[in-house]
């Protein structure tokens, strides 16, 4: 008990921690007038910038599978996602919904091997994406504010990225000696599904560009936003300083980012002269949309994770009922 309370107590506690601080920095009263002043068709918008980039997720990660040579329906590959989404919301970190993301694709018939490599290489070619396109607006961004600090931080960043990746395709050339062990021969595994997806063009490219798109969306959905709060931000803005504040987020030491997108996004902005207390009502309302975009994945899960699972617990007590008198009834894919 205490083990599984423990991470949901560490990470309330950061999530909780950062927004009080947060608040104690701004103008309650003027936030919350602010927030009153926004503009519903915006929010609108903005939701449905999100449910495109729910997609734009589904079809990237529906790349890698088939870089993989993975046998899994485009109609799984969403299901399965969207699913991931939502408990990425409800779990502590986001690398929650990552392992539900595994979880649920491997008891749809694929190999663990695939079901692991495969959302791992997607996370790890969204973050490669996230820091490139961080990397390609830096000149923008030292245009518009020439005195930002920590320039150097991010083109640091992409190197290690590439040599990570590097490191990650050349985890077969470990000494034959070791392949005994079943860590290093799912490591070998995993270099070989490196190099399907990052050393084939056709496949790295493509992913690569629909998670560049996927990063500008959500950049154009916090603009759109600010649109509807009335602040003075250009769309370049949110291009250059929305992607380092995912990036920050994607850290799992907090509740679905919460706190750590807020001062985050109080920082961020306020290079480009945005005031705290509008700055947390963008990022708190940013938040919400996110949470009401994911919550339909709840719906999905009932529908079709709920129910399988119930029927595979059904399944793995008829099949140990059978055994005992020699017959197997093999669990029904997800369909």
């Amino acid at each position: 008990m205490i083990k599984r309370l423990l991470p949901w107590l560490l990470k309330g506690g950061i999530s909780f921690g950062l927004i009080a601080w947060v608040l104690s920095k701004v103008d309650l009263a003027s936030a919350w007038d602010k927030a009153l002043s926004m503009d519903g068709a915006m929010v609108l918008l903005a939701l449905v910038l999100m449910q495109a980039q729910i997609a734009l997720g589904a079809l990237r990660w529906g790349l890698v599978l088939r870089a993989l040579d993975a046998v899994f329906r485009w109609t799984s590959t969403a299901t399965v996602y969207y699913i991931g989404v939502f408990f990425s919301i409800v779990l502590p970190g986001a690398v929650g919904g990552d392992a539900v993301r595994m979880w649920f694709s491997r008891r749809a018939g694929l190999s663990l091997a695939t079901a692991v490599n495969s959302v791992a290489l997607e996370r790890a070619m969204t973050v490669f994406a996230l820091v490139l396109l961080v990397c390609l607006t830096q000149p923008i961004l030292i245009a518009r504010i020439p005195d930002m600090p920590g320039t150097w931080v991010f083109p640091v960043l992409l190197a290690v990225c590439v040599i990570g990746i590097l490191v990650l395709a050349s985890l077969d050339k470990l000494p034959a000696s070791l392949h005994r062990w079943k860590l290093v021969r799912g490591l070998v595994q995993l270099a070989g599904d490196t190099r399907k997806l990052f050393f084939h063009p056709a496949w790295s490219l493509g992913t690569l560009v629909v998670a560049l798109i996927g990063h500008i969306n959500l950049s154009l959905a916090v603009y759109v936003l600010a649109l509807g709060l009335d602040l003075d931000v250009h769309v370049l803005d949110t291009l250059v300083l929305v992607p380092p504040v995912i990036l920050i987020m994607t850290l799992p030491i907090s509740i679905a980012g919460w706190g750590v997108r807020e001062t985050a996004m109080v920082t961020a902005f306020g290079f480009v002269g945005i005031a705290a207390d509008s700055a947390i009502v963008l990022s708190i309302i940013f938040g919400i949309v996110t949470m009401v975009t994911a919550l339909p994945g709840g719906l999905v899960f009932l529908l079709a994770g709920g129910k399988k699972m119930e029927q595979e617990e059904l399944a793995e007590e008829k099949a140990a009922g059978d055994l005992a008198v020699g017959v197997h009834t093999p669990p029904s894919p997800l369909p």
